[in-house]
């Protein structure tokens, strides 16, 4: 007898940016959902019906998947039919793949295993992750890729439109064996209205990290312009504009860098992966990882002039209106002027109510109060203030937010 959906249990390992958001919509379409997070505040939170992240509509949808009953998180995992692993993979110093938490919650639910489940892995990852999975569960289990599916089927969703995107976007699908590969795409078939696509499950961890090496590249080249703008003399916006007017050119917006738990890190894993031929790729994560420091060297000689500068650092988040601040060029700005000790710094950022390093500032009293004022991520409440609360201050707009396009 088929099982339906209010049969099967499903265990999320990780309810951040990505596991929160799917463990919600998996609740949605009727599948008993098991949330496993280490974080106590997280489950608690969750657990009253709230979202801990920011994302448009998902306190909602997780308001109604807990008082249904079909959500529960907890700190621990639960058996399932499905395991969907949902954690960070970030890099060591060295920019080496760091999957000590795919190891830990490949190690945490392998117990819970049982011969015929489906282990999914989410997470973006370097190439021959699902393998390594496969290796620890098996390892505990003594079960073979033949008794477990294994499959890797990466996010691709853009934070702010994540319930959309879960559902909507075409997903890549790659299992260790075909079987694998099959009830990983009937799993993703119960709500994903993109299309499926099936690989093996290496290629499906290398193509999640072409996408965005082939971002980084795109937006090293833009901000690569805007430092040689600076030395020419032009403005970076209008040369833009003027050769996005050419049919088959269209370059990207320059920035204070580039940041996200995906664009900043996932490069890196394909230089590891192959570190002799991937000199391009190599070459654009150095561009957008120096553009911070760049930012910084341009203020301070700008702060010079004043005996105690007052320094306005609008925002915080690694791209507009999210609360996410992972990997940010912003923060580490805001980090490297707090360290030169450099006159008064006031940090901005209205996604969030309070950050463990600094002392967040009302924005329109930052600006207000400040020489220099550094906009570092176009929020939506920027671009809204009063032009005359501009008016005789130096200002950096790192990122177009102040365009006559962008208000």
């Amino acid at each position: 007898m088929v099982q339906s959906h209010a049969d099967k249990r499903v265990c999320v390992v990780g309810l951040g940016y990505i596991g929160l958001p799917t463990a919600a919509v998996l609740a949605s379409r009727g599948y008993s959902v098991h949330g496993y997070e280490v974080n106590p505040k997280a489950v608690e939170i969750i657990n009253s019906g709230k979202a801990h992240i920011i994302e448009p509509d998902l306190d909602i949808l997780v308001r109604a998947a807990v008082q249904t009953g079909k959500l529960r998180a907890h700190q621990s995992p639960a058996e399932a039919d499905v395991f969907l692993i949902c954690v960070p993979t970030p890099f060591h110093a060295d920019r080496t793949p760091d999957l000590t938490f795919v190891e830990s919650a490949s190690r945490a639910i392998a117990p819970l295993v049982r011969k015929g489940n489906l282990v999914i892995l989410e997470s973006t990852s370097p190439p021959g992750t699902t393998e390594l999975v496969a290796r620890v569960i098996t390892g505990i289990t003594g079960l073979t890729p033949a008794d477990v599916h294994f499959a890797h089927a990466p996010e691709r969703v853009l934070p702010g439109k994540i319930l959309r995107e879960v559902v909507e976007n075409d997903r890549i699908i790659g299992g260790l064996t075909d079987a694998a590969t099959r009830a990983c795409a009937d799993f993703y078939g119960t709500f994903v209205s993109g299309q499926l696509l099936l690989t093996g499950a290496k290629t499906a961890e290398t193509a999640k990290l072409v996408e965005n090496a082939f971002r980084d590249v795109n937006i090293a080249f833009a901000n690569e312009l805007s430092l040689m703008c600076d030395h020419l003399g032009l403005d970076v916006w209008e040369l833009i504009r003027l050769a996005n007017r050419h049919p088959r050119v269209n370059i990207l917006s320059p920035g204070c860098g580039v940041g996200g738990h995906c664009i900043a890190v996932d490069p890196w894993f394909l230089v590891a992966a192959a570190p002799g031929v991937t000199k391009l790729i190599r070459a654009a994560r150095e561009v957008n990882d120096h553009k911070p420091h760049y930012v910084v060297e341009k203020v301070l000689r700008r702060a010079e002039r004043f005996k105690h500068p007052r320094i306005a650092c609008l925002g915080l988040a690694y791209k507009p209106d999210i609360d996410d601040l992972r990997e940010s060029p912003a923060v580490e700005i805001v980090q490297s002027l707090l360290k030169t000790g450099v006159g008064e710094v006031r940090v901005v950022e209205p996604n969030i109510e309070r950050h463990p390093e600094f002392r967040l500032v009302p924005t329109e009293q930052a600006v207000a109060d400040s020489d220099i004022v550094v906009l570092l991520v176009g929020h939506r409440q920027f671009k809204q203030l009063p032009p005359a609360l501009w008016a005789e201050k130096i200002v950096f707009d790192t990122c177009g937010a102040l365009l006559p396009g962008a208000r």
